[in-house]
């Protein structure tokens, strides 16, 4: 495995090759998160803007790996079309396309480029208002989308049972089913009796539809009283709980957890009704969830692997609150 440094040095060239088809100067790049995509704030007399390179395989493995991503701007461009909601706007290449194929340092990934988005991130600081806010705004963002048809080649991720469960993610670059079994034994066993649990309860669930999918105080930005919404990169179709789930989830074993919870649904509740009853069995899912994105991550990103067994023994804890 190669080292963070030596990874995000890989990564760095292949967007700054990737600037190069975009009507942009000459500028500063700056690195901002080696995660899931690997990103970097460009600077320049253009203005701000955020640079995405793409981890591969991230929508499965037989996908065209342009098209979801085209996919998703497509959805965001349609937000900002409908509604007054503030999401992400991508900047189209000298070709017309908001994705580019860049090629540097023996990696080839997919690269988009987005308008930066100014303001104050919470996520370390998770107060009530906070959460009313943003559920206002997820709700909206529901609202839209079940509005809204998607184009015929739409691609996305489908958050059902099979993706949270069974062989269908690419974590890393190892099958979820390889992550499975690289869990502590106990642990897997408490995964499936959530998988188990949660099969008839997902079958059953009404109110599906485009979500953000991790929409939680980390992908938030907050100007004023206006709320941001970012990080669109695993909206797909799914159970609108499970979007409510995400947001709360990092709360859950917090004394301010009720308060939290209470004002997000009161500002979801202010623009659309919602049922709430399975919240807890939903929060039991997105641990799960993280916790083999976590240990798929963690097979080729050192920092996460010096994390993992942290993050194991709070799957366990979390999973006791929720009652799994």
């Amino acid at each position: 495995m190669l080292t963070r440094r030596a990874q995000v040095t890989r990564l760095r060239a292949v967007a700054v090759e990737a600037l190069r088809q975009y009507p942009l100067p000459a500028g500063r790049l700056t690195f901002v998160a080696h995660g899931e995509n690997t990103t970097f704030r460009h600077d320049s007399a253009a203005g701000r803007h955020l640079v995405r390179v793409h981890r591969p395989m991230r929508h499965g493995r037989d996908v065209d790996p342009e098209a979801p991503i085209l996919s998703e701007i497509a959805w965001l461009r349609a937000i900002r079309h409908d509604t007054d909601l503030e999401v992400p706007d991508a900047l189209d290449s000298v070709d017309g396309s908001p994705t580019v194929v860049a090629t540097a340092a023996g990696e080839t990934r997919v690269v988009s480029v987005m308008r930066w988005m100014e303001g104050r991130i919470h996520e370390d600081s998770p107060r009530p208002v906070y959460f009313e806010r943003l559920g206002s705004a997820m709700a909206s963002l529901h609202h839209q989308a079940d509005g809204w048809t998607p184009p015929a080649d739409f691609v996305r991720l489908t958050w059902d049972h099979e993706a949270f469960f069974g062989d269908v993610m690419v974590y890393g670059d190892i099958s979820a089913s390889e992550c499975w079994t690289l869990l502590p034994a106990e642990l897997r066993t408490r995964f499936e009796g959530v998988a188990e649990r949660m099969l008839p309860a997902m079958a059953a669930q009404e109110d599906v539809g485009l979500i953000h999918a991790d929409l939680h105080l980390g992908n938030a930005v907050f100007a004023g009283r206006a709320v941001k919404l970012i990080d669109f990169d695993d909206c797909g179709t799914g159970p609108r709980l499970y979007d409510v789930a995400v947001a709360l989830w990092e709360q859950r074993d917090e004394d301010h957890y009720e308060a939290c919870r209470d004002a997000f649904l009161a500002g979801y509740r202010s623009r659309r009704e919602i049922d709430d009853t399975r919240l807890d069995d939903y929060i039991a899912v997105r641990q799960v969830a993280f916790d083999l994105w976590f240990t798929g991550t963690a097979q080729v990103n050192p920092s996460f692997a010096d994390d993992l067994d942290n993050v194991h023994r709070w799957s366990a804890d979390m999973l006791d609150i929720v009652g799994f």
